[in-house]
């Protein structure tokens, strides 16, 4: 194993990840890893002004996770369908006076 090999190997085994480190350990972009840690009850500690993970925590959290968490089933019409289940906005209680 070369230089750049065994860097690599290590980085992927860090056991603490900042956030590019995390969102690249669940294959998606900082942005939307950024989008889900605001929105979800994901696994974190802020230290200062940085988001920590821990490499265990985040794999068990999307372990066992359910897709159906996400949704609700219809009333019953006789179809096996589902409908997502709305989510309240974070700006739902915010009151902007206009003059």
């Amino acid at each position: 194993m070369n230089a750049d090999e065994n860097e690599m190997t290590s980085e992927l085994r860090k056991d603490i990840l900042n956030v590019e480190e995390a969102a690249a350990l669940l294959g998606v972009s900082v942005k939307t890893f950024n989008k889900v840690l605001h929105s979800e009850d994901m696994p974190a500690r802020k230290i200062g002004r940085e988001w920590k993970f821990s490499r265990v925590a985040l794999i068990n959290w999307v372990g066992s996770g359910q897709a159906r968490e996400f949704y609700r089933e219809a009333p019953s019409s006789g179809h096996d369908t589902v409908t997502p289940i709305p989510r309240r906005r974070r700006t739902a209680g915010w009151r902007i006076e206009l003059d």
